[in-house]
């Protein structure tokens, strides 16, 4: 432990690279491609607001929790880290496993929700692209995670290194081919990183979005998490511009071309190729490609979620789900109405149940017992309004399609 713990303490070296080798940070305006880019840009805004506007309010924030786990449960895929959706779920409401390695799973997930949950509720409002945001996002998320996934290995010498939350790394690191800038350069380059991409508009932002991306993860200012934080950042910035409501996961459609998302980030790595490929010294043309990918990404999952949550088609899968448990007797007779009214109003006051279902107050509260039961319904007390919720147990039935069926 002793020579780990002296060569973390040590000051961060810097060798002086000029920032200038991180350009550019955006597509400039001389790029022949990039009015294409501008109208996917556009389409994804649109796409994005009609997806919010369809739905009730209970419905949004009840499928905006299902959306965390779901981008949870991805982000983890990329690093590597396999974790049910399931049991994410049982996380959040701090169910674990008595297996170690799996309890230790859990306990990031959670982590990657709650720092999600920290951003859907406004915890990055205005501020996502700044250093100090970045930072925070790393230290809560680490802050949050058991003592054994804190520690990296070096894959060259075997050592074993810990990560503090929040502060940036103090030796050099190499990521595949990647040789990332100097530890005591960074600072410089997060600055510079900040300047260009806090200062945008809605729609210089949306175009910059995969560079930032990228750019990030060049820099690699941590240790270890620099992945889920580029894209807890990319997330927060999505919903800060065209007010997401956290109803799609950028993670899902990152993680379901897994090899094509990490081939880019590599070709964005490459220096320029020629007198034709921008004014940086990295690839204008890279990025321009990688920024298409993104936007086509994001397009891909909103218009997932939009068949996906279709009121009329989601309703009908409900429906025929809570048919199904009736005739089982799992579910009580008129369950599916008091499931059917969620769905168009949003929530429910106790007091109408009773009217909706067609029975009598004490049938009523039973109805309502077994579909918390379920995981189907909440509220936050036995006098506040009932609200749906879509709990990852039932999701390839409600949800199919959002998470992998095995």
């Amino acid at each position: 432990m002793k020579p780990t713990l002296k060569a973390d303490i040590e000051v961060a070296k810097d060798r002086g690279e000029a920032v200038a080798i991180m350009e550019p940070l955006k597509i400039s305006e001389r790029y022949r491609h990039l009015p294409a880019l501008t109208e996917l840009a556009v389409e994804l805004t649109t796409k994005s607001a009609a997806l919010n506007r369809s739905l009730p309010e209970g419905s949004v924030t009840a499928l905006a929790d299902l959306i965390r786990t779901a981008n949870c449960f991805y982000s983890n895929r990329i690093e590597g880290h396999n974790t049910d959706p399931v049991d994410i779920e049982h996380a959040i409401r701090e169910v674990y496993s008595c297996e170690p390695r799996k309890r230790d799973l859990q306990l990031e997930a959670r982590a990657h929700v709650t720092v999600q949950k920290w951003i859907d509720d406004g915890g990055l409002n205005g501020r996502a692209a700044t250093v100090q945001s970045i930072c925070e996002i790393h230290k809560r998320f680490g802050d949050l995670l058991p003592y054994e996934l804190l520690w990296v290995s070096d894959p060259n010498t075997g050592e074993r290194i810990r990560a503090i939350p929040g502060e940036l790394r103090c030796r050099d690191v190499q990521v595949g081919h990647h040789f990332a800038i100097s530890a005591g350069a960074a600072p410089r380059f997060l600055k510079r990183f900040e300047q260009v991409y806090s200062r945008l508009s809605k729609t210089e932002t949306v175009l910059s979005l995969a560079a930032a991306h990228h750019r990030l993860l060049w820099i690699h200012p941590f240790l270890d998490g620099n992945g889920r934080v580029a894209r807890l950042m990319s997330h927060a910035m999505l919903r800060e511009v065209m007010d997401t409501s956290a109803l799609w996961s950028i993670a899902r459609g990152l993680a379901r071309c897994e090899a094509k998302y990490k081939q880019h980030l590599v070709a964005c790595d490459q220096p320029r190729r020629g007198d034709m490929d921008g004014r940086g010294s990295r690839s204008e043309s890279a990025l321009a490609d990688f920024t298409e990918f993104f936007l086509q990404t994001c397009i891909e999952q909103v218009t997932f979620m939009e068949e996906l949550v279709h009121p009329d088609k989601l309703r009908k899968r409900i429906s025929v789900w809570a048919v199904e448990e009736i005739h089982i007797g799992r579910l009580p007779p008129q369950a599916g109405n008091i499931l059917d009214a969620l769905l168009n109003c949003g929530e429910l006051t106790p007091a109408e149940v009773p009217s909706i279902a067609g029975a009598g107050e004490h049938q009523a509260r039973h109805m309502v017992s077994v579909l918390k039961e379920f995981g189907i319904v909440t509220s936050e007390s036995i006098h506040a309004p009932l609200k749906i919720a879509f709990p990852a147990s039932l999701a390839s039935r409600w949800m199919p399609g959002l998470f992998p069926e095995a």
